[in-house]
């Protein structure tokens, strides 16, 4: 992955359906196999790169199915597509998947949870720009805040295979257990016997979890989970980098640790997205101006969705 670390080519392809699994109570992992063309430009997709959806034509779940607070919204149209980073690609045999992890939020992510098996879906991608590794790095450390899990699983895959003389740390935060996207049991005594998460095991990556509510790891933010354990690391701030997806103030409270400890920082942020492309310019951040006191707007679909946080201005 280099400093601009995006695929070269993108474009409007169908994919179809493979796999759509619920991993835990509203929470699934679609995967999308694309053949000829296709294949060969999403087999370069990078993590922290997106695809946007065509989720119009996606059928309703049946009224049983369909969360209570979701009830009134279900019916509304699905008029613009939806962004979903990566977790996972795999490229074989002139074929490349990709998987999604997804939570059912609205309407259209619930429209997500009837595909099947053979469908087809109207994708846009790869869009933006991923995460890039600089040289000199010792150590990685992934801190992932609830649904902000998705494109760190696909990074440790990457920086396993690629960057075999970096150690990868995963830090996981959510609000309670059962808000972790990942599967398995996540409880106490899975803690206490050492439990990592799968989804990070399976690349050679030590995993931490964090819960406000203490119901699995840590007790607390996953930033302070992470706080803690810079104090105890010997590795120079120099030798690190930390890559970063989660809630806006959860970011916020990350870029406020990399500077105070000069940790070099990259963070995937999200906002609403209509096109992906920079058309609808709806996805501004605010970002400072090189060498200026000055800050300019970028788009999170075409500038990011990753930034570096010393550019990024946090209002929050």
């Amino acid at each position: 992955m280099g400093q601009q670390a995006s695929s070269t080519k993108r474009g409007i392809f169908s994919a179809v359906v493979t796999g759509n699994k619920c991993i835990r109570q509203l929470f699934y992992r679609l995967r999308l196999e694309f053949s000829e063309a296709a294949a060969e430009v999403f087999a370069e997709a990078k993590p922290g790169q997106f695809v946007q959806l065509d989720l119009a034509g996606a059928a309703l779940p049946p009224p049983k199915a369909i969360p209570e607070d979701l009830v009134d919204s279900s019916h509304r149209g699905i008029l613009l597509r939806r962004p979903f980073s990566f977790c996972d690609v795999t490229a074989k045999d002139n074929k490349t998947s990709v998987e999604i992890l997804y939570c059912v939020v609205g309407p259209a992510s619930l429209r997500m949870t009837t595909l099947s098996s053979g469908n087809s879906i109207s994708v846009i991608g790869p869009l933006g720009n991923g995460f890039s590794v600089p040289d000199g790095k010792k150590a990685a450390l992934l801190v992932a805040g609830g649904m902000g899990a998705g494109p760190l699983i696909y990074l440790a895959k990457v920086l396993n295979s690629q960057f075999a003389d970096i150690e990868v740390i995963a830090f996981a935060g959510a609000k309670t257990a059962e808000e972790l996207p990942f599967e398995g049991r996540l409880d106490e005594i899975s803690q206490q016997l050492g439990f990592s998460l799968a989804e990070f095991v399976r690349y050679g990556v030590k995993s931490r979890v964090a819960t406000d509510d203490g119901s699995a790891g840590f007790q607390g933010l996953v930033t302070d989970c992470l706080s803690k354990w810079l104090g105890r690391t010997r590795l120079s701030a120099k030798d690190m980098i930390i890559y970063s997806c989660g809630p806006e103030a959860m970011l916020a409270r990350m870029a406020k640790i990399a500077r105070e400890k000069n940790i070099d920082c990259q963070i995937s942020m999200e906002r609403m997205m209509a096109c992906g492309f920079g058309v609808c310019q709806s996805c501004a951040v605010e970002c400072r101006a090189t060498d200026s006191n000055e800050t300019a707007y970028k788009l999170c679909c075409k500038d990011g969705p990753v930034f570096d946080t010393r550019e990024v201005v946090f209002s929050l």
